[in-house]
């Protein structure tokens, strides 16, 4: 071996962890290169992204650092961070995670790599983990019907509201009711999305509500102070008076207190996250939503719900994902299209794992702490403001600034109002110890008082914070499922074969066009775990979270420059709440410039649903403008329109490159004409995976985008959530993003509303990002868009034989991802879009997107993470169907059986004794030998989608089905 001349600088600045995201090899590039007749790299670019859009130069960042570096600069980082015993609460409250859990899902690339579970029979592991997570909530709020989950607390009540809106045919009031002790983060969230609603916002005590003309209301359940109150008559009430209530409800509270299905109610909503989810900064962390079974069709996101397969086997399934937002499109009242799943899946192990029993104990003994330091303030002189509570105190009459004083001398977080009140939190992790400093802290250290006489004295005296008309007299979790896995080993052995169920990214290629599902690298998830990051409340002081400050300003530094923006917002939760809170961004600059009038939102016909219904959710009114038959927008119809619209005109909501998978040539021209009528440019960053160092949308005439961090930037998808969707903006618009009512932000007018229960959103999930990107650096974020561009034009070029690609660019050629067109090959076969993403499954594939952005059609792309070998192992696959459909063709089989109407094959068939196919069982279930050489095993056969949605079932079987 040659000696190596490289300089110490060279050795250091190496490339390892860019040749470790990147899946081909140059000798790879080379091979499909020459496939695609070129030459180079820079030729593909100079046929595919538009020069008039092309960076001349690399983006300004840092070289990449290499993972240990990257780690150990972050790790510093987060060490800025203080980790202070927390009792703010306020819907935020620190948890135990079990190990189990958290090494075997939270930590498990089996469970976070996996896609939303559209395709039932490779997902049957994660749906009964929702499924579960759906069985708790009913079981705890007492309601008839709950989804897989919702983005946070705050953005619940805001659906809540939606719903009662839309559900309330009698009620003739545009008002909705609060409570005044409604959480203020959630009042915030609330406020935003009630202002372009067009509703009025009605704030009161609870007991005023039959005072008021409305068509629903949100309580909260016990109070943001603490105060357990029974609703009951309230809710009556309302109820005849024609008002639909909805509850905010803590989830732990619930294992005591009275469920409000009990009380009448119509919505129950909460957050998830105190069952052993980290505070993680304010997220991420399931919200739940519940309702009566009437409101079934009506509930926003998804639900799992039960069906069968062709064998007629029970099967779960999305029984019902309202996705109105593709449906109703500018009609819609919801933008949904993401959920929490890893962390719904995550509370309903928590649930799983301790069982009623367990949570009664936790629950109880939260409760107990609690009215220990009650009765011990109470001796010392401290005034309470109520004289009930779950685990929540409100102290009145104090010397906020002198407890304030002792409590950061001990690195003690206690909740401060305005009126000099002190709140407080008992949570999970609260031990006798903490609570004798509790009491040193709020009356003196001569007190005198003991936490084991106290205790001594609430047993003897039979002291409960807890109305007796407020206690719970029901069970819950009575299912087997929460009985059996208590041990660690049951645990763990159930987690496994969930998780065996599932196809994910440790499996396979997930080639779904518009998702990105590329590498979730170890070094970047590693982080989420650590306790200074994991166990930082989002209301914590700033002086605690120079850590996360930190972190989030270097990221969205990053962010402004790959994008050509001027400052970021971190706030959203989610790819359409990004475009939400960039349509609000533009909506009130433009009541600032005195343009409120603006009101009209162009959308090409190739959009995702979720804009239409972003538009529809900030009150503006969509025109559409038509693509040409190549697929681009109509510039001759988008000039007529911005005429005819001209005085009106708000925006135009664009993604790019296309979602017909294609650089549109006229991209800068659109934008120009846009903005010569008065109007702001959004630009949907759903698919910036093709553009990250190559063109900037703030460069070619955007004025904000939304950035999926989920798929660009790593963040992984979670079996369906979570996800993160930052905007960038250009200055004019920069004072106009999201504020926070509790945790205000730096340069944004004050009453700026909030989008998210959290100020920077799920923050405890952006490091993720920051590490991909650092060590990436300029260079690699450049050629892992390049490479993901080869790919995908590779594939087009592997499958134009077999495959009409629907859609190609100018020159030819097609961005990061294509669309191959079925429908030719359905009318002359009869085989479907559908058979061929189920018989993909033999091949341990999961499908391509279906039917999105055309009916009939895959949209195929395979990102710049995957290897030649495995980017050929799927065209070779889908070769051979291709090949299998001819069959079909020539009449070798029939069209009602044969290996793609019958896929996916489970082992089941294979144990049949009576074959009664026209093709052999190692066909069906061994067709190449790279499945000979892995199998995976789909867990269901063909799940029956009518069925699921006829017979709506979301909750567990009963024992009688798993008898059967």
């Amino acid at each position: 071996m040659a000696f190596d001349t490289r300089s110490l600088a060279d050795l250091a600045n190496h490339d390892a962890f860019i040749s470790r995201h990147n899946g081909p090899r140059a000798d790879d590039a080379a091979t499909m290169l020459s496939t695609l007749g070129l030459d180079g790299i820079q030729s593909l670019l100079q046929l595919t992204v538009p020069a008039d859009i092309r960076l001349a130069d690399d983006l300004e960042l840092d070289p990449p650092r290499s993972e240990a570096v990257a780690l150990d600069y972050l790790y510093r980082l987060a060490r800025q961070n203080r980790v202070a015993k927390c009792y703010i609460g306020q819907g935020y409250y620190d948890t135990l995670l079990p190990a189990v859990i958290q090494r075997n899902v939270l930590e498990n690339p089996g469970w976070y790599t996996a896609y939303t579970p559209y395709q039932p029979e490779i997902s049957q592991g994660r749906l009964e983990g929702l499924l579960n997570f759906q069985q708790m909530v009913m079981d705890l709020t007492g309601m008839e019907l709950a989804n897989a989950s919702l983005l946070d607390e705050a953005t619940a009540a805001a659906e809540a509201m939606a719903l009662c809106r839309r559900a309330n045919k009698k009620a003739k009031s545009n008002a909705f009711f609060v409570a005044d002790d409604v959480f203020p983060q959630t009042l915030d969230v609330v406020r935003t999305r009630a202002h372009y609603f067009g509703f009025e916002l009605i704030v009161a005590p609870v007991e005023q509500l039959v005072e008021h003309d409305v068509f629903g209301a949100l309580l909260q359940y016990p109070g943001q102070s603490g105060e357990v109150r029974n609703l009951a008559e309230v809710v009556e009430q309302a109820k005849a008076h024609g008002v639909m209530t909805t509850v905010a409800a803590d989830i732990m509270s619930l294992v005591l207190l009275k469920e409000p299905g009990a009380l009448g109610v119509d919505i129950v909503i909460g957050s998830a996250q105190r069952f052993g989810v980290p505070m993680g900064f304010g997220g991420p962390h399931a919200a739940f939503f519940a309702t009566t079974d009437k409101l079934k069709r009506a509930i926003p996101g998804r639900i799992i719900g039960v069906s069968q397969d062709s064998r007629g086997e029970m099967a779960l399934r999305m029984a019902m994902q309202t996705r109105e937002q593709h449906i109703r499109r500018e009609k819609a009242t919801s933008n949904i299209c993401t959920a929490q799943a890893l962390l719904a899946n995550i509370a309903g192990f928590y649930a799983v794992y301790h069982g009623a029993e367990g949570l009664r104990t936790i629950a109880s003994r939260i409760h107990r702490l609690t009215t220990i330091l009650a009765e011990g303030l109470t001796r010392g002189g401290i005034t309470l403001a109520h004289d009930s509570w779950f685990d929540t105190l409100r102290l009145t009459s104090v010397d906020a600034r002198k407890i304030h004083g002792r409590a950061m001398a001990h690195d003690v977080n206690l909740r401060y109002f305005e009126n000099g009140d002190i709140g407080l939190s008992i949570n999970q992790t609260t031990t006798a110890h903490d609570l004798a400093l509790l009491l040193d802290i709020l009356l003196d250290e001569e007190h005198g008082l003991s936490v084991t006489a106290l205790d001594e004295d609430v047993t003897r005296l039979s002291k409960s914070g807890i109305p007796a008309d407020c206690q719970r007299s029901t069970d819950f979790l009575t299912h087997p499922t929460f009985k059996r896995y208590h041990s660690e080993t049951e645990m763990l052995r159930y987690l496994k074969r969930l998780e065996n169920k599932d196809l994910s990214l440790a499996h396979a290629m997930i080639p779904l066009g518009s998702c990105t599902m590329k590498l979730n690298a170890t070094t970047e998830m590693m982080p989420i775990t650590w306790p200074e990051l994991a166990r930082i409340h989002p209301f914590a002081p700033r002086d605690q979270v120079a850590g996360y400050r930190q972190i989030i300003d270097e990221l969205s530094d990053f962010l402004a420059e790959i994008t050509g923006y001027d400052h970021v917002s971190m706030q959203s939760n989610s790819g359409a709440q990004g475009e939400y809170a960039g349509l609000v961004a533009i909506r009130r600059y433009q009541q600032a410039q005195g343009e409120q009038h603006r009101d009209i939102c162009l959308i090409p016909s190739s959009a995702h649903g979720t804009n239409p219904a972003s538009a529809a959710m900030a009150n503006l009114k969509v025109v559409v403008v038509e693509c040409d038959k190549d697929g681009n927008i109509d510039l001759i119809d988008l000039k007529a329109k911005a005429e005819q619209h001209s005085a009106a005109l708000s925006a135009i909501m664009l993604t790019y490159p296309s979602t017909h998978g294609v650089f549109e040539e006229g991209v800068r021209e659109a934008c120009d004409i846009v903005h010569q009528h008065g109007g702001q440019v959004y630009i949907d960053g759903a698919n910036m995976n093709a553009i990250v160092g190559l063109a900037r949308p703030g460069d070619f005439g955007g004025d904000v985008s939304h950035l999926n961090l989920h798929k660009t930037f790593c963040i992984p998808h979670g079996g369906g959530g979570p996800g993160m969707g930052p905007i960038g903006v250009k200055s004019h618009l920069a004072p106009y993003v999201s504020n926070h009512v509790v945790t205000p932000l730096d340069g944004v007018e004050p009453n700026a509303g909030a989008v998210s229960a959290a100020a920077y959103g799920s923050a405890s999930i952006l490091p993720i990002s920051w590490a991909y990107i650092k060590m990436m650096g300029a260079r690699g974020l450049r050629e892992a868009s390049q490479l993901a561009i080869l790919s995908a034009n590779y594939i087009a070029k592997r499958l134009e034989g077999h495959y009409p690609v629907l859609y190609k660019g100018r020159n030819g050629y097609v961005a990061h991802e294509c669309i191959i067109d079925i429908r030719p090959l359905k009318a002359a076969s009869g085989i479907s879009e559908e058979d061929i993403a189920k018989r993909l499954m033999d091949f341990g594939f999961h499908a391509p997107t279906m039917s999105f952005p055309v009916a009939g059609t895959l949209m195929i792309e395979p990102t710049e993470s995957e290897s030649l070998y495995e980017v050929n192992r799927f065209c070779d696959a889908m070769i051979a169907i291709r090949e299998e459909v001819a069959r079909v063709e020539s009449g070798d089989w029939p069209l009602d059986n044969n290996p793609l109407v019958n896929a996916p094959h489970t082992m089941a068939d294979l144990m049949d004794a009576d074959w009664k196919r026209p093709y052999s069982r190692e066909q069906a279930a061994f067709p190449s030998d790279a499945v000979k050489a892995s199998k995976y095993w789909p867990a269901a056969n063909r799940v029956d989608n009518v069925l699921g949605d006829r017979q709506l079932i979301c909750s567990c079987p009963s024992i009688e089905a798993y008898r059967d």
